[in-house]
Parts: C-alpha cells; structure tokens; sequence
C-alpha cells in the first residue's frame, strides 16, 4: 500500500512538472511574440521619422531655391514618375534621371537651375541610403525609398510625397480622400501589395511677386 502511493505521488509530481512546463513554454512564446511586434512597430516608427526628415528636406530645397521652384516639379498627377528606388520589374513606375535634368523655362538663371539640378541628385542619393553606409551597401533610408514632387496649377501648390514600404498590411494610400494626387499615387504597384505602400506627403506654395 506505502508503495502504491509513493507511485501515485511520483506521477502527479511528474504531472505537476509537465503543466508547469506548459504554462512557462506558453508564456516564453507569448514574449516571444510581443518582441516580434514591438519590433515592427519600432521599425515602422523609425522609417516613418526617416520619412519626415526626407520630406522636411526636399521642402526645404525647394524654399531656399523658389525662383526656379518649377525645376523641382518630376511628378504628374499620375504619380508615376519619382525619384529614389528604381522601379520593379514589370510596373508602370518612371524613375527620372537626376543626370538628365533639365529645365529650359528658367534657362535665364543658370545658377538657380544649376542649384536645382544639384539638390535634385542630392535628393536621389539620400533616398537610396547614401546617408548611411555598413559594408559598402547604403542604408540610410526606408526600404523602397522613392520621393514624388508634383505641382498644382488649380491651387498653384507644391506637394512632396515620400513612399516607402511597410512590414504588414494596413490600408492603401489612395483612399485618402483630401490628399492630392501626387500623394494619393505615388510609387503605386511598386510594393506589392497597396496596402503595404506607405506614403507621407505636404503642400506649399511658392508666392508669386512679379
């Protein structure tokens, strides 16, 4: 009988282990993935800041260089033409050539246009992560980094929209319904799926004195 029970005893120990081992195994895998998310969201965090500073950047150019702000104007509403990131293989995406810029309508200030073409091969630099560099390959700039920059003539407004692709799916950019159409189609069919195309964009108007 004293046997029998020092069994019975050694098998619900034995159990007791087993679901104890369960519970910690259970919550290690809980952590596990609260890591996992939280890094995600570190990592949406951070590109979206790296986003805004880019931005904040190309506004900034086009303000220190307003006589000629037109030169800036790459995008058509269409928002297929962009600086950054070449296109994937088979989009409709137009990568321009900041080597080949040109703009004749301000061929009357060279120094302005010569500005421009500068800071528009500047531009393209960054959002290919020239800012940052680890093993020779740059990385200082989002995934898929690419760079719209379209005028207006209705509101005679500016807009500069940043895409970049995101780690999950959320909602697509073109159902903002009061974001211009430079924003609302920027980079579209560059990262798959829309609802992973993440974009940042703001107007500004350049005032005409003459």
């Amino acid at each position: 009988m004293q046997l029998t029970s020092l069994r019975r005893q050694a098998g619900f120990n034995l159990l007791e282990v087993l679901v104890s081992l369960l519970i910690v195994t259970v919550g290690l895998l809980g952590l596990a993935g609260t890591q996992v998310v939280a890094q995600r969201a570190e990592q949406e965090s951070y590109q979206r800041a790296q986003a805004m500073i880019l931005m904040s950047d190309i506004v900034d150019r086009i303000n220190a260089n307003r006589k000629v702000a037109t030169c800036y104007n790459i995008t058509p509403s269409a928002g297929t033409t962009y600086l950054g990131t070449p296109p994937i293989t088979g989009s409709s995406g137009v990568k321009y050539n900041p080597t080949g810029f040109s703009c004749p309508s301000m061929a009357t200030n060279p120094t302005a246009v010569a500005r421009a073409s500068l800071d528009v091969q500047f531009i393209d630099n960054m959002l290919l992560g020239a800012a940052e560099t680890m093993g020779g390959g740059k990385v200082g700039a989002m995934i898929g980094a690419r760079a719209c920059i379209g005028f207006d003539s209705g509101s005679q407004s500016y807009t500069v929209a940043i895409a970049w692709q995101g780690n999950s799916q959320t909602f697509s950019p073109a159902n903002f319904a009061s974001a211009p159409n430079v924003a609302k189609n920027c980079a579209t069919g560059e990262y798959g799926a829309e609802t992973q195309r993440r974009v940042v964009w703001t107007t500004l108007i350049i005032a005409n004195l003459q």
